[in-house]
């Protein structure tokens, strides 16, 4: 069964796509495949226009319609997720992740909108008749360190968060499958993503 990885931040890389990334790596390990999409590679003028007759549109949506599962990552500005992935979920239809389980992501600048996934984000994943919100899972600035040759690291709290929505997302896709999850491994998983994105400091962005 295959996971779609949905990155709406604008910036790239970011803190979010570096956080999205380093779950699908976990989720990869416990043997599912995964596939990118981010949100700001589309064409800016099909996106706001909503042109599903352009390729690139047409080809996203399509990730969506045949994915099993979605990990959805922003950063939250002004209380809100952004306005890039807002444009991308109104192109899909009606009922555009019927049947899909999604684990949304979030990254700030601190704790003030810790909430803002279920308050702003949550709401249209139902609508979109998502069969599976997992528990949401944000993280700030001070959570989560790169380092260019260590890769990702999160704190203890965030880090534990962060594997009990991969074993949540995991253990319902093996569902969805008619299959038993396997037991938990006795080492911890870890913390490090690929290195497959370039880090300069002013692009520590959300």
């Amino acid at each position: 069964m295959s996971i779609l990885l949905l990155g709406g931040s604008p910036q790239l890389p970011s803190s979010s796509s570096r956080l999205l990334l380093h779950i699908g790596e976990q989720l990869a390990l416990q043997g599912h495949s995964y596939a990118k999409l981010h949100v700001r590679d589309l064409p800016a003028r099909a996106l706001l226009l909503a042109d599903y007759d352009d390729a690139a549109i047409a080809r996203a949506v399509r990730a969506v319609a045949d994915a099993d599962a979605i990990v959805i990552a922003t950063p939250i500005y002004k209380a809100a997720y952004t306005g890039l992935l807002k444009a991308f979920l109104d192109l899909l239809p009606q009922d555009g992740l019927a049947g899909k389980l999604v684990l949304p992501l979030a990254t700030g600048g601190g704790h003030a909108h810790t909430l803002a996934l279920d308050y702003a984000l949550r709401p249209v994943l139902h609508a979109l008749s998502a069969k599976q919100v997992f528990t949401s899972i944000y993280a700030n600035a001070q959570q989560l360190d790169w380092h260019e040759e260590r890769g990702l690291s999160l704190d203890a709290p965030i880090a534990a968060r962060v594997q009990a929505g991969i074993e949540e997302l995991s253990a319902g896709l093996f569902v969805l499958q008619g299959r038993r999850p396997p037991a938990p491994a006795e080492v911890p998983h870890p913390v490090r993503s690929l290195q497959d994105q370039p880090y300069a400091p002013q692009f520590q962005a959300a």
